[in-house]
Parts: structure tokens; C-alpha cells; sequence
């Protein structure tokens, strides 16, 4: 097996002309505006934008400068769209007394957002797994029981428990309650 030498030519270049130009319309710059900025000739800064000239990570750092954003801005040309979840389209469990709305549609790996609904009365069951959760309470009154700790709590309360213990909630009064839970799941 032979190994051959690449060009420089040939190697592929780090093309940020795109983002440098998007940056700059962004701002309402114009090239001289920049060039100013910069210390940079309008030319050259035409062939950044044009791909047609590979700067320098000094130059990168000039340009970020004159443009007021951090050079790896200039990096980041394939980022994939946000993930939305639309209300209607969200994954729901029906609970004996209630519901579970899976709010981050299960698009997650690290994290869940579940908004869980009860009717008057209602028991979750003492149940455990690992991870932290994170409640508030949007409406309505609730008792949690962590242990050998019970709590009530209403609408805007919040609290953080280690779900690795062994925890139970159930809803008080005469009202529907929800909360808003953040499960945060440990990495494997």
C-alpha cells in the first residue's frame, strides 16, 4: 500500500463565505463598512464571501470582531432545524384518573417533559427509576411523598427530588391538578 501526498489544492476547504456574508447582512453591514472594521481590504473580504479565499484563523477572529460574533459562528452551516412539537400531535397516556402528556413528543434521549393531569383524588402509586425529576405545579393542590417526606404543594411550587426514590403524589381537594415535570434521564 502506497500512501500519496494531497495537494493543498486538492484538500477540501473550510468554506465560511456563506455564514460571513449572512452575519454581515444580519448586522446591515456593508463590505467597506467591515473592511473598515477589520483592517481587511474590501477585495478580500469579497473573496471570503465568495468562498473564493480561505482566511486565516486570525483573519476569522478580525471578521468576528468587526461583526460582533464569536468566530465558530462562522463554523456552523449544516445545523439541523429545531425539533417542534405541535400541541395537537403530542404523545398522551391515559391514567386511571388522569392523563400523561408526553409534551417533548419523545423526541429526547436525555430528557422528558411530561404534563400530568389527575382528578381529584388521585394516586400516582409509590414507583421509583433513576434520574432527577423537576416539578411545578400548574394548577390545582398536590401531596408528594418522597420517603419519609411529604409535602403539599399549588400552582407555581416547585421541587426537585432524586426519582431513584422510591416517590408517590396525590392530587388534594376537589379540583383537577397538573405539573409540569422535567425527567432528566441519566446517560448510559
Amino acid at each position: 500500500m502506497t500512501a500519496e501526498r494531497v495537494s493543498g489544492s486538492a484538500r477540501s476547504r473550510l468554506a465560511v463565505g456563506r455564514q460571513v456574508r449572512r452575519w454581515r447582512a444580519e448586522r446591515g453591514l456593508t463590505l467597506a463598512r467591515v473592511a473598515e472594521r477589520s483592517g481587511l481590504t474590501v477585495g478580500y473580504l469579497s473573496q471570503i464571501e465568495n468562498d473564493k479565499a480561505s482566511p486565516s484563523l486570525t483573519v476569522l477572529g478580525e471578521i468576528a470582531a468587526a461583526l460582533d460574533v464569536a468566530p465558530a459562528w462562522f463554523l456552523m452551516d449544516d445545523v439541523p432545524p429545531p425539533r417542534v412539537v405541535r400541541a395537537g400531535e403530542r404523545p398522551v397516556t391515559a391514567t386511571d384518573g388522569g392523563r400523561v402528556e408526553h409534551v417533548d413528543g419523545r423526541t429526547s434521549r436525555d430528557v422528558a417533559i411530561l404534563e400530568v393531569v389527575g382528578a381529584p383524588g388521585t394516586r400516582v402509586g409509590a414507583h421509583a427509576h433513576p434520574g432527577d425529576e423537576h416539578h411545578i405545579v400548574l394548577r390545582g393542590r398536590m401531596r408528594l411523598t418522597q420517603g419519609e417526606h411529604c409535602i403539599e404543594v399549588g400552582p407555581g411550587d416547585y421541587v426537585r427530588w432524586d426519582g431513584s426514590i422510591p416517590h408517590d403524589g396525590e392530587i388534594l381537594g376537589d379540583e383537577d391538578a397538573a405539573m409540569l415535570l422535567v425527567r432528566i434521564n441519566p446517560r448510559t
